[in-house]
């Protein structure tokens, strides 16, 4: 599969977001088995409320997906 993309990025060159046609997120949604259509259950729905509210009262600092990913590698690199 190809994917067609454009990838947005700020002033100092770094990427913030990839466009893609729908049309082939509708494939990859598929192909990965997503269904965004179901509604959350009521806990998800609270944790999820939670987890933003700690974000915006400045209570946790998010962490960019790179840094999760480098993590990850650290230590599976230890294992």
């Amino acid at each position: 599969m190809e994917i067609h993309k454009k990838v947005v990025i700020d002033d100092a060159g770094e990427p913030q977001e990839v466009i893609i046609p729908w049309a082939e997120f509708r494939q990859i949604e598929e192909l990965l088995g997503l269904d965004y259509d179901t509604p959350m259950s009521p806990e998800w729905e609270a944790e999820i409320e939670k987890r933003v509210a700690d974000l915006d009262a400045g209570r946790v600092e998010p962490v960019s997906s790179a840094d999760v990913f480098a993590r990850v590698d650290e230590a599976l690199k230890q294992a």
